[in-house]
């Protein structure tokens, strides 16, 4: 078992209302705020700052990119984003730290935040958002970047930035419409709504959500069948499916025949069809 660990500085968040983390007087000492747990193929991703319910500094994201490139060179088969503590996934980005930021720093956060996701929505295996909790702003975004999101009924999701004078920042504008369709993007993002957790599954946000007894064992199922699926198939199909956000109709269908084509010979694919044929279970790679 690989474990990361990375130190946080002493920025806390002010979130909007009471589901925001707010500073204390007293310091609070460094501690990890970043855990990978690598298993059977399976990379854990979890931001451990519960005390400011996971909010995100610089810090985290630092941590984040890190553990995402870690669990890339562990040759992960499937990876599952969450957070640690029972009250959020990740309740949105480090207001305090950001309040005084200037154009070109806020300019360079936003850049952080888009490599994150931007790693998370590019890691050549699936990629599922555990959400148990808040997740606001940036979190929301995080989960937006991922393959597939699970959540609990005590999940309450939004991109809650209007609320204090700003826009999504780390993709929000571009993926949530692509997910749920432009009026509900847009109504999200003007009134900056909450959605609970059977509201964002009818809205298709979420692919489905279940009771908080048997939220882990239902996110570990998904994730140990998506790692034992074929891998090389696995990552075709994701840059597939990513690349029909990106390209016009023909391009797309362009790339998919030749990642289609591009599996043939490999060990997975001749075992997929030999064992079809057979009437047996695969055995892939």
């Amino acid at each position: 078992m690989l474990t990361y660990a990375r130190p946080f500085s002493n920025h806390y968040s002010d979130t909007h209302n009471h589901i925001y983390a707010r500073p204390e007087a007293e310091d609070v000492p460094a501690t990890d705020t970043v855990r990978l747990d690598i298993e059977s193929g399976v990379a854990a991703i979890t931001v451990d700052r519960p005390e400011r319910l996971n909010a995100l500094n610089a810090d985290v994201l630092e941590g984040l990119r890190e553990a995402i490139h870690e669990a890339e060179t562990a040759d992960a088969r499937a990876v599952v984003l969450r957070g640690a503590g029972e009250d959020a996934f990740v309740a949105g980005a480090d207001i305090s730290y950001m309040q005084d930021l200037s154009t070109p720093e806020a300019q360079a956060y936003a850049e952080l935040g888009h490599d994150v996701a931007r790693d998370l929505e590019t890691f050549p295996a699936p990629v599922i958002a555990a959400i148990d909790g808040y997740a606001f702003g940036g979190g929301s975004e995080l989960a937006l970047a991922c393959d597939l999101r699970v959540a609990s009924t005590d999940a309450v999701i939004g991109q809650t930035e209007i609320d204090l004078g700003i826009v999504p920042g780390w993709g929000g504008t571009q993926r949530l419409p692509r997910l749920v369709g432009d009026e509900t993007a847009r109504r999200m993002i003007f009134l900056g709504q909450r959605l609970d957790a059977e509201t964002a599954e009818s809205a298709g946000l979420f692919g489905e959500v279940t009771a908080p007894d048997d939220f882990d064992e239902r996110v570990a199922e998904l994730v140990e069948r998506l790692a034992t699926q074929p891998q090389f198939a696995m990552a075709a199909a994701k840059e597939a499916i990513n690349q029909s956000h990106e390209e016009p109709l023909a391009s797309g269908l362009e790339t998919e025949q030749r990642l289609w084509s591009g599996l043939f010979g490999t060990h997975d694919q001749r075992e997929g069809m030999s064992a079809f044929l057979q009437d047996r279970d695969p055995e892939f790679e």
